[in-house]
């Protein structure tokens, strides 16, 4: 056995010193560089009690490798599904990241139990039992879920060469040790390590591995940050314990889009995915209310409809407030200024509240036409049509401008009953006689003049 040596990790970004220093030069960070004892020995292939023959691996003309795309893997969830691209690819790594208490387990515990193929589920956190009792909470009943409780990663791969499973999930990375590194579990160096192991095992064996990874106080995944430049996909499970919808998000993702959407809604028996998301995003009032207006959006290739609320009061402290909820703020200072210069509103003497309902967050510049429907509406004390949807930027000038695929925004719009869609005069709509009224407007006292007058 070599020497053991010892090295210097900064826990924020992953650095590696020779000696111990206050601040971080890379991340510039003070106090987070640490100590840990790396145990420099020869490593073995990932499956020991094999012949330990690895593949041979030669170089190859780019025309001579075969491109066509190996079969996804169906989880039967269809959200995460969506979010993934179609579903686990052949081989892939993917670390899903959330708070704690979010869901995170439960998701990969209903996922493993409707599978129909192989698949261990081990956990470094819970015993067999209290996985077990969260199973029977599911009302889900599978053959094929296998339950292993281990944290070092050579007794892992030991029952994974046993039982040979299509799918391995981990839960999570940071209670894993390799014995390869004398750290204590969670350290920088024994994350890199197991997650450069099960890389290693996914790639040479086609089996697609799921590791569920802690978030720091500031919400990034724990860890050096190179443990998401390392695998394929990196997905985002977030939401409000107070709440009971849930929202998956791709950060990353080398097989597919990051801009899908998977919402769940939290329920005594798991997470029941939510196909047609406009339900938790529409309020069920039939009463109109002034200060909402609805926007037409995409997350990905879905379109949603959401519901933009507004207040507008006099400012009783001197000083305006605005606040924004699901909302970028220093875009709403925009919208309000382009509303006191081109349509006349004196709005700077006034407090403003902005909230898209749902708890989720919104960067789709086509939402702008509702916010300053909602806006207006709140500040006129005049209820907008419960009918009536938006779709459309709006530029500085005061200008209404287009939207992508906007053909798919009046498609939703008719299929969830609303009788008018607004949207830009520059819009190109190639729908034939859809059952919507489209009102097109190219400025925005054309839209002050139809809602209000």
């Amino acid at each position: 056995m070599a020497k053991t040596k010892t090295a210097f990790y900064c826990q924020n970004c992953g650095t590696q010193y020779a000696k111990w220093q206050g601040q971080c030069s890379s991340c510039k960070e003070w106090n987070t560089i640490v100590e840990e004892v790396v145990q420099k020995e020869e490593k073995k292939p990932w499956k020991e009690e094999s012949s330990g023959k690895t593949a041979k691996v030669r170089p190859l003309k780019i025309k001579d490798i075969d491109s066509s795309g190996e079969k996804r893997i169906r989880t039967g969830n269809a959200e995460f599904d969506r979010v993934l691209g179609g579903g686990l690819v052949p081989g892939s790594m993917t670390l899903l990241g959330g708070e704690p208490g979010i869901g995170k387990s439960t998701l990969l515990l209903q996922i493993a139990l409707q599978l129909p193929l192989s698949t261990l589920y081990v956990s470094g956190e819970e015993s067999q039992k209290q996985i077990k009792m969260r199973a029977d909470r599911i009302f889900a009943d599978s053959e094929n879920c296998l339950v292993l409780t281990e944290t070092k990663t050579q007794q892992i791969f030991k029952q994974i060469s046993a039982v040979q499973p299509d799918i391995v999930v981990i839960d999570s990375i940071q209670t894993l040790q390799t014995e390869y590194v004398e750290s204590s579990a969670g350290s920088i160096s024994q994350i890199r390590e197991c997650t450069s192991e099960f890389i290693k095992f996914a790639k040479e064996t086609g089996v697609p591995v799921i590791l569920i990874g802690h978030i720091t106080k500031e919400g990034h995944i724990a860890g050096p940050k190179i443990l998401e430049h390392m695998v394929d996909t990196v997905l985002q499970f977030e939401g409000d314990r107070n709440y009971v919808y849930r929202i998956l998000r791709a950060l990353k993702n080398r097989f597919g889009s990051t801009a899908e959407l998977g919402i769940y809604e939290m329920i005594g028996s798991g997470l029941r995915e939510v196909s047609n998301p406009s339900e938790i995003l529409l309020s069920k009032s039939e009463e109109e209310l002034s200060g909402t207006a609805i926007a037409s959006t995409l997350e990905g290739m879905r379109p949603l409809m959401i519901e933009i609320q507004a207040l507008v009061s006099t400012a009783v402290y001197g000083t305006p407030q605005r606040s924004c909820t699901g909302f970028n703020s220093k875009r709403l200072n925009m919208l309000l200024a382009v509303l006191e210069k081109r349509a006349g509103f004196r709005l700077g003497a006034k407090d403003v509240f902005l909230n898209i309902t749902g708890g989720i967050n919104v960067d789709d510049p086509a939402i702008d036409l509702a916010v300053v429907a909602a806006v207006l509406s709140s500040n006129e004390d005049t209820p907008i049509p419960r009918d009536i949807c938006f779709a459309g930027e709006v530029g500085l000038a005061g200008e209404i401008r287009p939207v992508q695929r906007i053909d798919q925004r009046i498609s939703e719009s008719e299929k969830l009953g609303f009788s008018t869609i607004i949207i830009s005069k520059q819009s190109k709509v190639s729908l034939n006689k859809p059952g919507i009224n489209i009102r097109k407007v190219s400025r925005i006292e054309d839209v002050v003049h139809y809602l209000f007058e």
